[in-house]
């Protein structure tokens, strides 16, 4: 995969490049064919133009979890929606989720969002470390909603939502 929200350029010395790759590497390997099969950024531009952060696994969810979701961080009023597959979060522009801190590294950590629902967090080598509920995580860590996500001094809310579903057509009653 040649994503370029996973190339190490902007990371100076060695040692932290290839600390670097090696998160790349298991972000990768965490994402698997289908994740990515669902990655809005593997799309052609005609297919993105109507994609949306909606996520459903093949054959549908179960029941009890019926109808498609939303997922999104949270920072105070800012809302950065997040879409299946990888969404990198840091500071360069290029970044899903942009956060303007200096104390936030260019390429901070990834949320992954897999086709079957399942979420995880992933650090990318950054400088100051990813925080889940107020731990630092040391490797790929499965998220769930409501958890919160610190990045240097910033505290983001990682939520999944129900979205509305088509009404049901209401059957002609008899007269």
């Amino acid at each position: 995969m040649s994503d370029p929200r996973l190339h190490s350029l902007h990371l100076e010395g060695q040692p932290r490049r290839d600390l670097f790759r090696a998160a790349r590497q298991a972000i990768q390997s965490a994402c698997g064919s289908h994740t990515l099969a669902g990655d809005l950024r593997m799309l052609d531009a005609e297919a993105r133009l109507d994609a949306s952060t909606l996520a459903a696994p093949p054959g549908g969810i179960p029941s009890a979890l019926a109808g498609p979701f939303t997922f999104y961080l949270k920072d105070g009023a800012n809302v950065y929606p997040l879409h299946l597959g990888l969404n990198s979060v840091g500071r360069l522009p290029d970044n899903d989720v942009v956060i303007r801190d200096e104390c936030v590294s260019r390429r901070h950590c990834a949320v992954v969002i897999h086709h079957d629902m399942r979420v995880e967090l992933h650090d990318v080598a950054s400088k100051n470390g990813t925080l889940l509920n107020g731990k630092k995580i040391p490797g790929p860590t499965k998220i769930q909603s409501g958890d919160q996500i610190t990045l240097c001094g910033r505290r983001l809310t990682f939520h999944i939502t129900e979205s509305p579903g088509e009404p049901a057509p209401v059957a002609a009653q008899p007269a």
